[in-house]
Order: structure tokens, then sequence, then C-alpha cells
């Protein structure tokens, strides 16, 4: 079964963190990564641009609306994800618990809906 894991991390600490500490980071996610495709289990994954990047579109009443920048001030923000094809929700869990974003904010683990 298919399963999206949302990185939710706090991007102001990941933006003032130094050289070194971000190093250790892209470290870890590769390290990650290249884990997850021994496993067999990666399909995808990616970081995600700031969200001072972001772009809203909203309709109300047949009109659109468009905000630029994020939208809501939270702790943490959607960083990333990796979609991974899982045996099952605990393989699933066991995954995203190893991710780097699990210690430094939260994932999400949500199973994809087959159409």
């Amino acid at each position: 079964m298919q399963y999206m894991l949302l990185l939710h991390i706090d991007e102001k600490a990941m933006q003032n963190s130094t050289q070194e500490e971000r190093g250790q980071r892209y470290g870890a996610y590769a390290a990650y990564t290249q884990a997850m495709k021994e496993a067999g289990l990666y399909q995808a994954g990616a970081p995600l641009q700031p969200t001072s990047t972001a772009t809203t579109v909203r309709v109300n009443n047949g009109k659109s609306s468009v905000l630029n920048g994020p939208y809501a001030e939270v702790k943490e923000q959607l960083g990333g994800y990796y979609l991974i094809d899982a045996p099952d929700l605990d393989s699933a869990l066991s995954w995203a618990a190893r991710c780097p974003a699990a210690s430094a904010g939260a994932v999400e683990v949500r199973p994809i809906m087959a159409m």
C-alpha cells in the first residue's frame, strides 16, 4: 500500500541553522532515502521551497482569489514529503519514526486512496 510521509518542520529554525548543521541534516536525509531505496519502499520524495514562495488559491462563489506567501502562522510548516510503498501501516509508521524530520518536528503518515 502507498503512504505519503508529510514532513512538518520549524522552517525558521532550519533557516537559522549553521552551514555545518545543514550539512549534517542533508546527510541524514540522504542516508534515510538510501535506506528506503534499498528496502524497496521509496517511490518519490522531495523537499519543498520555503513557505515564502507559496501561493494559495481559493474559489468562493465562482471567483478565485490568490494569496502569495504563507496563509497561516504555525510553528511547523510542510517542508517535504516521501511517497513510499509499504506492506502495512505499522511498517510505514516505523519508517516515519526513522525519518530525520520526526526528531526535529513531525511526520504525518497518510495512506494514499486507491482510485
